[in-house]
């Protein structure tokens, strides 16, 4: 059976879609079948044929070089770049959890060892509204999803740190790690968010990602043993 962990952030472009690259990618070369798996992505651009591409699987899929067939990673693919409840108003298709948690379902009977899948915005983003309130918390909660948060290393991460995990804990959302990105090797003001928030949530440090990384600085044993059945 596929082992799964759910990667969010403390708030949306905080590198997501970067570090989800790096942690399929860190898995996909140790020899394992790495899947990456999004609900919903906003923002897309048009094919020549007026398809849309999903340009975070598309990311994910050339940094990590996975086999995974690009259709199969997001089910929900809007053009506009806003919460997935709003662009879904504008272009119709509202994600229901039914279509999410199949397609999940289907990498799983597909034989991927291991899936991560990352979320839209921060762990509050609103999935759909109008057809029935439907958050991202919830979705991780009905799929029992352990998660990864990802948050930068510089200023005011102390606070949005604290804030996530607190919510996160507040609904029974187990978090395994937090990856810091955008970090500045030496940096003893990063090091001092990184130990701070270490200190006051006692969620463990995963790894440091600095911009332009290729790999993630972390032992892949380790890291595989986050995910969960």
């Amino acid at each position: 059976m596929s082992r799964k962990i759910f990667i969010t952030g403390t708030g949306t472009d905080i590198g997501k879609t970067y570090v989800s690259g790096l942690v399929v990618k860190k898995i996909h070369d140790v020899g394992f079948r790495s899947a990456y798996y999004k609900a919903a992505m906003s923002g897309n651009v048009r094919a020549p044929d007026g398809s849309l591409i999903p340009g975070d699987a598309a990311f994910v899929k050339k940094m990590s070089q996975t086999p995974e067939p690009l259709p199969d990673m997001c089910p929900y693919v809007y053009e506009h770049a806003y919460s997935p409840h709003l662009a879904s108003r504008i272009e119709g298709n509202p994600v229901e959890f039914g279509k999410v948690h199949e397609g999940l379902q289907k990498l799983e009977l597909q034989g991927w060892d291991f899936i991560t899948m990352e979320g839209s915005g921060g762990i509050t983003c609103p999935l759909s509204f109008d057809s029935g309130e439907f958050y991202l918390d919830e979705m991780v909660k009905k799929l029992g999803l352990t998660s990864i948060i990802v948050a930068d290393a510089g200023l005011g991460t102390i606070n949005y740190v604290v804030l996530t995990v607190n919510y996160m804990k507040d609904k029974g959302l187990p978090v395994a790690g937090i990856i810091y990105n955008h970090c500045h090797k030496g940096s003893a003001f990063e090091d001092d968010n990184i130990f701070m928030c270490t200190h006051l949530t006692g969620v463990p440090e995963i790894a440091r990602v600095s911009d332009g990384d290729t790999s993630l600085d972390c032992d892949a044993a380790k890291l595989m043993d986050l995910y969960r059945e």
